[in-house]
């Protein structure tokens, strides 16, 4: 196949201060071919992808480097062409398509708008022929009453292939894929995935996709580039990084990733990749790695040529050289059998919105000490189970109960103890935590509510639970913009943990996480529940997460259960055709670094 995007020693660095944020960046793709950029929040991801389209953010700058996109040098374009050249010669796809469509446009209005900007088809009836067409592609409606419809009218994964749509319409040689998958349940996330697949095959596209999801990357991509502290520490095959990566990191990574087949131990990586800013002398990742030794702190170790297009920057790889398979932590199914009567208890509760069944005659009981998971695409009715549960969700019948004792619908109604011991942990800890408050104030606040306890009174309460969420006392001087993803959501759990509830609701709050920090807080779950007793309600998309978490599983679909019981059950043994399928469509490592006879062992 003939290479389309050649890119050679690319450097950005942060405008004015000479440092940089990603270098040293050089590899290439061909005619459609998938390469995957992989690695933790700040590693550079996005950096390099945006480079591709001769962009950077605001603040910084690229300062050396070429990148080639069917033989244009896109970096030496001027604004004009530049202009012209982004969507026509190389596409973006977005990581949030609500926020990248106009909500006030139609879609077919948008899309012919994108041709039309790249002088795309030589009239409207043709303009009309290629929209058309391009929906029938991403395997959406291609009718008039859809084309006529605003994006908030559409689902998540509906606008997301209509994203797609508009970068493949001009027909790029080359798109870049931002976390197109974030946030989507795995059927939607499926779709959208074999929807990538077979738009780069058939049109000859050469794509880049940014993600932190190595079991995506091993389902879709034919090459893998990890990168870390802005420098590629790795990169060739996904099967031979996957089954044999060299670099402490990568292994490190794929360790962090949990599978549907066997129940593990999730370890992350203490500490977070350093800033621009912050970077030591040697190699970056010398400071988290158990293997560093003298000599890896003193100078940066170059890429070398290990295995036939596998290459690694670091000088250890070849003795580290070992298998994901053999350091992975495989631990027995939960021994532990449910309390006689339950904690909380739903007895055919129905949730309505303006009259219409979200939920319908859901029944399921939480014992003490247990975690019990809640999976199912969007819109199966989980979180409004969630909500119903908490009280934040009012127009429902049915019963639920604590402790035997029924419950009023709404959480004002309900008396302070029954509040202090619900406590619900939102998805999104962007929006969750107030802004203006700093971190102390944010997790002092229940405390206030819960036990008039205020001021120099709250702070030890405040210091000791932000240690239990392994976040140092200094973290309540800060405010939630200075915080990562991973420390806002641990944030929320400090808040929601100070009052010492007895059951913990948390609402798909990795799902937006790397999977580095995604282990971490489950490690942290775990344990507080083993410190505290603590009963868990996990609602998820996210069927490995499970396995690796919860004791038992109720799965629903169209706000019906279909399917609950044991976790290894339900995940290993599914009965049901809805379960079945969420196992198919869910993307694993498995294949590539578990193999059948330890699979086999692991089930008892």
């Amino acid at each position: 196949m003939s290479r389309v995007v050649e890119v050679a020693d690319l450097r950005v660095e942060l405008a004015g201060s000479g440092l940089d944020i990603v270098d040293e960046v050089s590899f290439g793709i061909d005619a459609a071919e998938i390469v995957a950029v992989v690695g933790e929040s700040g590693s550079g991801k996005t950096t390099v992808g945006a480079a591709l389209l001769g962009y950077a953010r605001h603040g910084a700058r690229i300062a050396r480097g070429s990148v080639r996109v069917d033989g244009v040098d896109v970096l030496a374009l001027g604004p004009e062409a530049l202009r012209a050249a982004r969507g026509k010669l190389v596409a973006y796809v977005p990581q949030d398509p609500a926020t990248a469509l106009n909500p006030a446009v139609t879609i077919g209005v948008q899309l012919v708008e994108a041709l039309k900007a790249h002088d795309e088809c030589a009239g409207q009836q043709e303009r009309r022929e290629r929209v058309r067409q391009t929906l029938a592609e991403v395997q959406l409606p291609d009718d008039d009453a859809f084309l006529k419809r605003l994006p908030h009218q559409l689902s998540g994964g509906q606008k997301q292939r209509v994203c797609i749509a508009m970068a493949v319409a001009c027909r790029p040689r080359c798109i870049v894929f931002d976390e197109p998958t974030t946030g989507l349940d795995v059927t939607t996330q499926a779709h959208v995935l074999e929807t990538v697949r077979t738009l780069c095959a058939t049109h000859g596209i050469a794509s880049v996709y940014i993600t932190h999801d190595l079991a995506v990357v091993a389902t879709l991509a034919h090459r893998v580039l990890v990168t870390y502290a802005g420098r590629i520490v790795e990169q060739g095959p996904c099967e031979a990084v996957f089954t044999r990566p060299r670099h402490p990191y990568t292994q490190r990574l794929v360790a962090a990733t949990p599978h549907v087949h066997v129940r593990q131990v999730l370890e992350g990586i203490a500490g977070s990749a350093p800033a621009p800013r912050r970077r030591p002398q040697g190699c970056s990742f010398a400071p988290r790695c158990a293997f560093a030794e003298a000599r890896c702190r003193e100078l940066e170790p170059p890429l070398t040529l290990v295995a036939p297009g596998q290459e690694v920057r670091c000088v250890r790889a070849e003795e580290l050289s070992i298998t994901p398979r053999a350091s992975l932590a495989v631990v027995g199914e939960s021994a532990s059998s449910p309390a006689a009567a339950p904690l909380v208890e739903l007895d055919n509760v129905t949730a309505y919105y303006g009259g219409v069944a979200a939920a319908r005659d859901v029944s399921f009981a939480l014992h003490a000490g247990e975690c019990l998971a809640v999976v199912g695409a969007s819109g199966s009715g989980k979180t409004t189970i969630a909500r119903t549960i908490v009280g934040l969700h009012v127009d429902r019948s049915g019963a639920i109960r604590l402790d035997g004792e029924e419950l009023p619908r709404a959480a004002k109604d309900r008396p302070l103890a029954v509040r202090q011991a619900l406590q619900f942990v939102f998805q999104n800890p962007y929006g969750s935590l107030n802004p203006r408050r700093s971190v102390g104030d944010i997790v002092a606040m229940p405390l206030r509510h819960f036990a008039g306890i205020r001021g120099r009174e709250a702070l030890p309460r405040v210091e000791e639970a932000l240690e239990r969420v392994s976040l140092s006392p200094a973290f309540a001087q800060l405010y939630p913009g200075q915080l990562s993803g991973g420390e806002r959501q641990r944030v929320a759990l400090a808040r929601a943990m100070v009052c010492e509830p007895r059951i913990l609701i948390c609402d798909e709050i990795t799902s937006a996480l790397d999977v580095s920090v995604q282990a971490s807080i489950v490690r942290l779950l775990e344990r507080l529940r083993a410190e505290s007793g603590l009963s868990m309600l996990f609602i998820t998309h996210n069927l490995a997460l499970v396995r690796a978490l919860a004791d038992r599983v109720v799965v629903m679909q169209d706000g019906r259960i279909v399917e609950s019981g044991d976790a290894s059950d339900v995940l290993l043994r599914a009965s049901h055709s809805y379960t079945q399928r969420l196992l198919r469509d869910t993307p694993r490592l498995e294949p590539l670094t578990i193999n059948q006879h330890e699979v086999k062992g692991a089930v008892r």
